[in-house]
């Protein structure tokens, strides 16, 4: 039997169809273009609009609140004045110790300071330095411990709530120590928790602020620092007691918890490297229509190593990117790595070094014969032209530069210091200097934290951020010991150890206009695989 040919398509033989046919793919989607959030708030969303101005402001609020609890020590740690009550007690002696018991007494009573509280004078004023150490000590474990979960499980809103709730609860539980060790217990886990509020609001503050305007809004987060700490001074006028004082200075943690906290989003990069698109690209729409700007439909987040391939055209891979797999980093992951190792140690040599210089410079500022209160606002209000100039100069100069020119000048300042005597005009001199030490160390210091963010990936950035402040805690409580040497060795010791610190930044890379990279892979494909650089 014969097939008659026929030239309609429907009365074929469907096994003919498949035969002569391809067959028939199905409808692609449209296109969705892949982007970084660096290319998003560049390209869509704003870079520093009405949206990151409003979240900077309220999540810098955390700075403040970590100047309460860092600085109170400062009043509630102080050696009162006394007076004399009768024979056995000489009123111009500077300290009460050889005078006859019952003989003198606190000015304020006991309840004005630890000190006059417990006696930490003469044999037991190690005490006081123990304190102090052992606060630092509890900010340097704090602090890589909340920067490993505001990395992972926690998130940086999770990390600044828990930190702050820790703060409140463990600053009105100081006020209430019976006895020095119970405090001194209480001081440690307020450390604990206090080393970590700084740290997830600097990465919460500038994560959403596009590339341009990073440098100028990360150098912005330490006016916040200090004017905490002139509020402070105001606070402790207002509340001589130590006891009123933790707790006056712990309330602010509870209100910032109530009122400022609820109005702060998460950071929309820790959603896309834990695999949340869906809340990031939600955020990412929202600061697109705060800051007056349109989010297109065909525009989806990716991560540093996904961007290679711009577009997907399938509708099921479009639909895989709700979500994804959530990427985890250690600091194990940092230190395998050859290109962020060598930035880790650097970092964290430079941040010890630091530290030694500004904590060791600001305590001899409490030891001028004046009033304390004073002392402390104009100590604050010293380091505020030192972060103007550094963020004025931050993007035309570069990172780099700005951290190796800011650590001589130090070091210059304080080798100049060790030269001069301790008498006469060469006294002043000295003061001079040391005030011109700390002048450049505030702003290396602030830009530090700028720096070193923006030298490792978000997926191990708080746990490198958290590596660097740990190693800046340990120079805080080293600064002390320093300092009790007396004489010109500290000032050569802190000379030194700008002169090293500005030596060692000339091995960093330069971060100026570069992308905040994703992950460890995505940074090694943008810097070219160059190791250490």
């Amino acid at each position: 039997m014969s097939v008659i040919p026929s030239s309609d398509p429907d009365l074929r033989s469907p096994l003919l169809s498949s035969l002569e046919e391809p067959a028939r793919k199905p409808e692609k989607g449209p296109d969705v273009q892949k982007l970084t959030i660096d290319d998003m708030l560049q390209k869509h969303c704003g870079e520093f609009g009405t949206w990151q101005l409003r979240h900077f402001v309220l999540t810098c609020l955390a700075w403040a609140l970590e100047a309460f609890h860092t600085m109170v020590m400062i009043f509630a740690d102080r050696e009162p004045e006394f007076r004399c009550l009768g024979s056995g007690c000489d009123e111009m002696a500077k300290s009460v110790c050889g005078f006859e018991p019952g003989s003198w007494d606190w000015v304020g009573g006991a309840g004005s300071s630890t000190v006059a509280q417990w006696g930490l004078v003469c044999g037991e004023k190690y005490k006081v330095g123990l304190v102090q150490a052992v606060f630092f000590g509890g900010c340097m474990i704090g602090a890589g411990t909340f920067g490993h979960l505001s990395d992972s499980t926690l998130g940086r809103k999770g990390s600044l709530t828990v930190v702050c709730l820790l703060n409140a609860v463990f600053g009105c539980l100081t006020a209430l120590a019976p006895d020095y060790w119970t405090y001194l217990l209480l001081r440690l886990l307020t450390g604990f928790s206090t080393g970590g509020v700084g740290l997830c609001a600097f990465v919460l503050a500038t994560e959403p602020v596009g590339s341009s305007k990073r440098g100028a809004a990360g150098m912005s987060t330490f006016y916040f620092f200090s004017t905490g700490i002139a509020m402070l001074s105001g606070i402790a006028y207002i509340f001589p007691s130590w006891r009123e004082l933790y707790i006056a200075s712990s309330i602010p943690s509870i209100l910032f918890l109530v009122i400022v906290l609820p109005f702060i989003s998460e950071s929309p990069r820790w959603y896309l490297v834990r695999g949340r698109i869906n809340e990031a690209m939600t955020l990412m729409r929202t600061i697109a229509k705060s800051n007056g700007k349109h989010l297109p439909d065909g525009v989806v987040l990716a991560l540093d190593e996904d961007v290679n391939e711009s577009y997907v055209n399938d509708q099921s891979d479009k639909q895989g990117f709700a979500t994804k797999e959530a990427i985890t980093g250690s600091v194990i992951d940092v230190i395998r790595s050859p290109v962020t190792r060598v930035r880790l140690f650097l970092a964290v040599a430079i941040n010890f070094m630091c530290s030694v210089v500004y904590y060791g410079l600001s305590l001899n500022v409490v030891n001028l014969d004046t009033n304390l209160h004073l002392n402390v606002v104009l100590n604050a209000v010293a380091e505020m032209p030192a972060f103007t100039i550094t963020a004025l100069l931050l993007d035309k100069f570069g990172r780099k530069p700005l951290t190796i020119g800011t650590l001589w000048f130090s070091g210059f300042f304080c080798f100049a210091g060790c030269l001069m005597g301790g008498v006469g005009i060469w006294k002043v001199v000295r003061m001079i200097c040391g005030i011109l030490g700390i002048f450049g160390m505030a702003g290396t210091y602030n830009l530090l934290f700028i720096y070193t963010a923006e030298l490792f990936p978000t997926v191990v950035r708080n746990v490198a951020l958290g590596c660097a402040t740990q190693s800046a805690q340990m120079g805080a409580i080293l600064a002390p010991f320093i300092v009790v040497m007396g004489g010109a060795l500290p000032f050569a010791v802190f000379a030194s150890c700008g002169f090293v610190g500005g030596l060692l930044a000339f091995y960093l890379p330069e971060t100026l206009n570069r992308p905040l990279y994703d992950t460890i892979t995505g940074m090694k494909e943008g810097e070219g695989g160059l190791s250490g650089v």
